[in-house]
């Protein structure tokens, strides 16, 4: 039965290609001077473009820059937590260790929104707390370690659907050590988003469920099935971590009973079809879909075109343009309001953030005469930008807070 024209138009939005398209028609309308919210200034790019390269040498001095993905937060004091673990089980083969990662990944991402500046995880490893993304990711690890998300507790590494479509909030506040004193941001949305991943795993065997009992990591399957000649290109991956998580989402838009995840509402984009005035992000999806990387690559596939995915329109990459001034407030007093995520100036923000990281790459690679394969956008964002935007935030503020208060339900930033 063919497809709906709007049906179609709306899983175009579902794409790394829309997202890119709509954020440089959003970076086009700021140089027109014609946004709500910001001004753009070119001239301070440079400027940025020295501090990302300060930070990445001083990482990686041999510039052999890792990509920016959920397994960078498992490595703490030079000991890669992940790996320690993986190297001391007998995988039956590298589909079945691979299956163990994608259920690690797509679990410990989608915990991975903001934290808030007071959450602190107390490491039993390091004996340090740890806050923002790497204690969500060392809480996440610990928990999938144990055998939190497992329904047999002689198989620990792994995550069942029947398991996280029941999971109770006081499950996931136990494991990320939540109190009065010890508050987490959004913990009733990454519960609720755990649960909504289950039950959907749960009702689509035929994804999920082709080799195993349903789980996400099930979706390695269904990725395999699309490789071509063994190689799998970045933009499938997200295809399909759009296309068949979606779902999970919380109510938000919708087009022609498809629902379109992080995408929002801004007037000044336009289109000629039903998508006009809609700005796809997919920030949390491509985040995820380069952590499937590498697991992927271990598997034995090769992954291509990775800077067919975007930067990621998030606080810290978004942060570092408004601190060193490439990103101007029309109105100053923004800065001390808090901001929904659907607000328009919260969507230009982030809009403007992935088309403003195409350029930075471009400059960073020019500075360093590098092209785009040796040094792909997901090297730059973890050598990188978001390092350099939590540099700069903590220069200018005592928590290292982002520059703009947004109100977070767990499931955005």
């Amino acid at each position: 039965m063919p497809v709906a024209a709007t049906e179609r138009e709306a899983r175009s939005l579902l794409t790394a290609a829309a997202v890119r398209a709509r954020a440089e028609q959003m970076l086009a309308i700021g140089l027109r001077d014609g946004l709500n919210h910001f001004t753009v200034h070119l001239d301070r790019m440079d400027a940025v473009a020295d501090a990302v390269l300060a930070i990445t040498r001083r990482s990686y001095p041999a510039l052999n820059v890792p990509f920016h993905a959920r397994w960078r937060h498992f490595v703490r004091d030079g000991v890669d937590r992940w790996a320690s673990i993986a190297d001391a089980v007998a995988w039956p083969d590298r589909a079945a260790q691979a299956r163990a990662e994608f259920d690690l990944a797509i679990v410990s991402v989608l915990l991975d929104a903001g934290a808030g500046a007071v959450w602190q995880y107390g490491d039993a490893v390091s004996r340090q707390f740890v806050g923002r993304s790497e204690g969500l990711a060392l809480a996440s690890l610990d928990m999938f370690a144990s055998g939190v998300f497992s329904h047999d507790a002689r198989d620990p590494y792994r995550v069942d659907a029947d398991v996280i479509a029941q999971l109770q909030l006081d499950r996931l506040s136990l494991g990320f050590q939540v109190s009065d004193e010890n508050p987490l941001l959004g913990l009733d949305g990454r519960a609720d988003l755990l649960r909504r991943l289950g039950r959907l795993v749960l009702d689509q065997p035929q994804v999920f469920a082709t080799n195993d009992r349903p789980r996400p990591g099930g979706l390695f399957d269904r990725l395999v099935a699309k490789a071509v000649g063994g190689a799998i290109a970045a933009p499938v991956i997200l295809a399909e971590v759009l296309g068949e998580l979606g779902p999970i989402w919380p109510s938000r838009l919708a087009l022609a009973g498809v629902p379109l995840g992080d995408c929002w509402r801004h007037p000044a984009i336009t289109a000629g079809d039903a998508t006009a005035g809609l700005v796809p992000l997919h920030k949390l999806s491509q985040w995820l879909s380069y952590s499937l990387i590498e697991p992927l690559q271990r598997a034995g596939f090769d992954v291509t075109d990775i800077d067919g995915l975007t930067g990621l329109a998030e606080y810290r990459n978004g942060g570092l343009f408004v601190d060193l001034g490439v990103l101007r407030l029309r109105d100053a007093a923004d800065a001390e309001r808090s901001h929904s995520v659907d607000s328009l100036l919260v969507v230009e923000w982030r809009a403007l953030t992935v088309a403003l990281l195409d350029r930075i790459a471009e400059r960073i690679r020019t500075k360093l005469g590098r092209n785009s394969r040796e040094l792909p956008l997901a090297s730059i964002l973890e050598g990188g930008t978001w390092a350099a935007g939590r540099a700069a935030a903590f220069e200018r503020r005592s928590d290292g807070a982002p520059p703009l208060k947004i109100i977070s339900d767990g499931t955005v930033f």
